[in-house]
Protein backbone atom coordinates (compact mmCIF):
# COMPACT_ATOMS: atom_id res chain seq x y z
CA UNK A 1 0.00 0.00 0.00
CA UNK A 2 2.76 2.45 1.08
CA UNK A 3 4.67 1.55 -2.18
CA UNK A 4 1.54 2.01 -4.21
CA UNK A 5 1.30 5.64 -2.33
CA UNK A 6 4.60 6.20 -3.42
CA UNK A 7 4.84 5.65 -6.60
CA UNK A 8 1.08 7.39 -7.45
CA UNK A 9 3.38 10.32 -5.71
CA UNK A 10 6.54 10.59 -7.80
CA UNK A 11 3.94 10.25 -10.66
CA UNK A 12 2.52 13.40 -10.15
CA UNK A 13 5.55 15.19 -9.29
CA UNK A 14 6.96 13.83 -12.62
CA UNK A 15 3.75 14.36 -14.64
CA UNK A 16 3.79 17.77 -12.98
CA UNK A 17 7.25 19.09 -13.76
CA UNK A 18 7.59 18.50 -17.47
CA UNK A 19 10.08 16.29 -19.27
CA UNK A 20 11.58 19.81 -20.53
CA UNK A 21 13.69 22.53 -19.09
CA UNK A 22 12.65 26.21 -19.87
CA UNK A 23 15.27 27.41 -22.71
CA UNK A 24 15.82 30.92 -24.07
CA UNK A 25 17.86 31.38 -27.84
CA UNK A 26 18.30 34.93 -28.29
CA UNK A 27 19.23 36.10 -31.99
CA UNK A 28 19.90 39.35 -33.44
CA UNK A 29 21.03 42.53 -31.49
CA UNK A 30 18.52 43.69 -29.10
CA UNK A 31 20.75 46.75 -27.68
CA UNK A 32 18.94 49.07 -29.09
CA UNK A 33 16.21 48.78 -26.54
CA UNK A 34 18.01 50.48 -24.17
CA UNK A 35 16.88 53.93 -23.35
CA UNK A 36 13.44 52.79 -24.68
CA UNK A 37 10.94 53.18 -22.48
CA UNK A 38 7.76 52.38 -23.75
CA UNK A 39 7.17 49.19 -25.85
CA UNK A 40 4.34 48.18 -27.82
CA UNK A 41 3.28 44.43 -27.98
CA UNK A 42 1.25 42.36 -30.93
CA UNK A 43 0.26 38.33 -30.01
CA UNK A 44 -0.15 36.02 -32.93
CA UNK A 45 -1.24 32.49 -32.27
CA UNK A 46 -1.36 31.50 -35.85
CA UNK A 47 -0.06 27.81 -36.63
CA UNK A 48 -0.40 26.67 -32.98
CA UNK A 49 0.59 22.91 -32.68
CA UNK A 50 -1.44 22.07 -29.12
CA UNK A 51 0.03 18.61 -27.26
CA UNK A 52 -0.09 16.25 -29.48
CA UNK A 53 -2.09 17.93 -31.99
CA UNK A 54 -0.30 19.79 -35.08
CA UNK A 55 -3.26 21.73 -36.18
CA UNK A 56 -5.30 23.74 -33.19
CA UNK A 57 -8.34 23.32 -35.03
CA UNK A 58 -8.15 19.12 -34.44
CA UNK A 59 -7.66 19.70 -30.91
CA UNK A 60 -9.95 22.11 -30.83
CA UNK A 61 -12.90 19.57 -32.96
CA UNK A 62 -11.50 16.51 -30.68
CA UNK A 63 -11.96 18.31 -27.28
CA UNK A 64 -15.53 19.78 -28.48
CA UNK A 65 -17.65 16.58 -29.89
CA UNK A 66 -15.96 15.02 -26.60
CA UNK A 67 -17.73 17.82 -24.65
CA UNK A 68 -20.72 17.92 -26.60
CA UNK A 69 -21.28 14.24 -26.62
CA UNK A 70 -21.69 14.44 -22.33
CA UNK A 71 -23.59 17.30 -22.36
CA UNK A 72 -24.69 19.11 -25.48
CA UNK A 73 -23.57 22.68 -26.12
CA UNK A 74 -20.84 22.51 -23.40
CA UNK A 75 -18.06 22.28 -26.40
CA UNK A 76 -19.32 24.85 -28.22
CA UNK A 77 -19.29 27.10 -25.00
CA UNK A 78 -15.52 25.20 -23.87
CA UNK A 79 -13.99 26.51 -27.68
CA UNK A 80 -15.48 30.06 -27.19
CA UNK A 81 -13.46 30.45 -23.88
CA UNK A 82 -10.49 29.12 -25.26
CA UNK A 83 -10.05 31.83 -27.79
CA UNK A 84 -11.38 34.76 -24.87
CA UNK A 85 -8.68 33.49 -22.83
CA UNK A 86 -6.09 34.85 -24.86
CA UNK A 87 -7.29 38.79 -24.64
CA UNK A 88 -9.00 38.45 -21.07
CA UNK A 89 -6.51 36.35 -19.44
CA UNK A 90 -3.28 35.36 -21.21
CA UNK A 91 -2.19 38.90 -22.74
CA UNK A 92 -2.58 40.83 -19.69
CA UNK A 93 -0.82 38.35 -17.23
CA UNK A 94 2.02 38.63 -19.81
CA UNK A 95 2.02 42.55 -19.80
CA UNK A 96 2.01 42.80 -16.19
CA UNK A 97 4.54 40.45 -15.29
CA UNK A 98 6.54 41.39 -17.58
CA UNK A 99 6.38 45.46 -16.39
CA UNK A 100 6.50 44.73 -12.87
CA UNK A 101 10.00 42.68 -13.63
CA UNK A 102 10.94 45.57 -16.33
CA UNK A 103 10.34 48.32 -14.10
CA UNK A 104 13.72 48.44 -13.20
CA UNK A 105 14.85 49.68 -16.59
CA UNK A 106 11.71 52.44 -16.66
CA UNK A 107 10.32 50.35 -19.34
CA UNK A 108 6.49 49.93 -20.03
CA UNK A 109 5.19 47.37 -22.64
CA UNK A 110 1.26 46.71 -23.27
CA UNK A 111 -1.02 45.92 -26.47
CA UNK A 112 -1.76 48.82 -28.57
CA UNK A 113 0.56 51.63 -26.58
CA UNK A 114 0.77 55.07 -27.93
CA UNK A 115 4.15 56.52 -28.78
CA UNK A 116 5.65 53.19 -28.79
CA UNK A 117 9.40 53.48 -29.83
CA UNK A 118 9.42 49.48 -30.42
CA UNK A 119 7.43 46.61 -30.88
CA UNK A 120 7.26 43.46 -29.50
CA UNK A 121 5.70 40.52 -31.64
CA UNK A 122 4.85 37.64 -29.17
CA UNK A 123 4.04 34.43 -31.12
CA UNK A 124 3.13 31.54 -28.86
CA UNK A 125 3.59 28.50 -31.81
CA UNK A 126 3.07 25.79 -29.11
CA UNK A 127 0.77 25.50 -26.25
CA UNK A 128 0.75 22.40 -23.94
CA UNK A 129 -3.26 22.27 -22.11
CA UNK A 130 -1.77 20.27 -18.99
CA UNK A 131 -4.16 18.40 -16.79
CA UNK A 132 -5.02 17.86 -13.59
CA UNK A 133 -7.05 15.55 -12.32
CA UNK A 134 -6.47 15.43 -8.59
CA UNK A 135 -3.76 12.58 -8.13
CA UNK A 136 -2.27 13.02 -11.26
CA UNK A 137 -1.67 16.61 -13.03
CA UNK A 138 1.01 17.71 -15.61
CA UNK A 139 1.89 21.20 -15.98
CA UNK A 140 0.70 23.39 -19.04
CA UNK A 141 3.63 24.81 -21.10
CA UNK A 142 4.42 27.30 -23.82
CA UNK A 143 6.74 27.79 -26.35
CA UNK A 144 6.81 31.57 -28.10
CA UNK A 145 8.92 33.52 -30.11
CA UNK A 146 9.21 37.28 -29.58
CA UNK A 147 10.45 39.15 -32.48
CA UNK A 148 11.69 42.69 -31.28
CA UNK A 149 10.80 45.65 -34.29
CA UNK A 150 12.35 49.00 -34.29
CA UNK A 151 9.95 52.40 -34.83
CA UNK A 152 10.89 52.08 -38.49
CA UNK A 153 9.37 48.38 -38.73
CA UNK A 154 12.80 46.44 -39.13
CA UNK A 155 13.26 43.18 -37.25
CA UNK A 156 16.31 43.51 -34.40
CA UNK A 157 16.08 40.24 -33.30
CA UNK A 158 14.29 38.00 -31.44
CA UNK A 159 14.15 35.45 -28.26
CA UNK A 160 12.91 31.90 -28.70
CA UNK A 161 11.44 30.93 -25.58
CA UNK A 162 10.66 27.00 -25.29
CA UNK A 163 9.04 24.69 -22.46
CA UNK A 164 7.68 27.83 -20.50
CA UNK A 165 5.48 25.53 -17.69
CA UNK A 166 2.12 26.98 -16.04
CA UNK A 167 0.63 25.90 -12.85
CA UNK A 168 -0.58 26.73 -9.65
CA UNK A 169 1.88 25.94 -6.60
CA UNK A 170 -0.47 24.41 -3.98
CA UNK A 171 -2.10 22.03 -6.84
CA UNK A 172 -5.38 23.71 -7.24
CA UNK A 173 -5.33 24.61 -10.80
CA UNK A 174 -8.27 22.85 -12.42
CA UNK A 175 -8.87 24.71 -14.88
CA UNK A 176 -7.04 24.73 -18.33
CA UNK A 177 -7.19 28.51 -18.79
CA UNK A 178 -5.29 28.95 -15.03
CA UNK A 179 -2.84 26.89 -16.43
CA UNK A 180 -1.94 28.09 -19.48
CA UNK A 181 -2.54 31.87 -17.90
CA UNK A 182 0.32 31.01 -15.59
CA UNK A 183 3.00 29.98 -17.96
CA UNK A 184 2.09 33.34 -19.67
CA UNK A 185 2.77 34.87 -16.30
CA UNK A 186 5.91 33.25 -15.92
CA UNK A 187 6.95 34.20 -19.71
CA UNK A 188 6.30 37.63 -18.55
CA UNK A 189 8.95 37.44 -15.86
CA UNK A 190 11.60 35.32 -17.35
CA UNK A 191 11.46 37.85 -20.87
CA UNK A 192 11.99 40.99 -18.40
CA UNK A 193 14.27 39.21 -16.54
CA UNK A 194 16.36 38.12 -19.25
CA UNK A 195 16.24 41.64 -21.02
CA UNK A 196 17.14 43.53 -17.83
CA UNK A 197 20.38 41.32 -17.33
CA UNK A 198 21.74 40.08 -21.10
CA UNK A 199 20.28 43.15 -22.71
CA UNK A 200 19.66 46.59 -21.05
CA UNK A 201 22.52 46.50 -18.48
Amino acid sequence: MKFTAALILCFTITMGMGAFAQKIKKEGDLSFLKGIDKINIEYSFDEMKVGKYDDENEYLQDRMDKKNEKEPGTGDEWKKGWFEDRETRFEPKFEQLFNEYAKKSGITASKGLDGAEATMKVHTYFTEPGFNVGVVRKSAMISVKIVFVDSSGKEMGSLDITNVPGRDAMGYDFDTGYRIEEAYAKLGKETAKFLEKKVLK
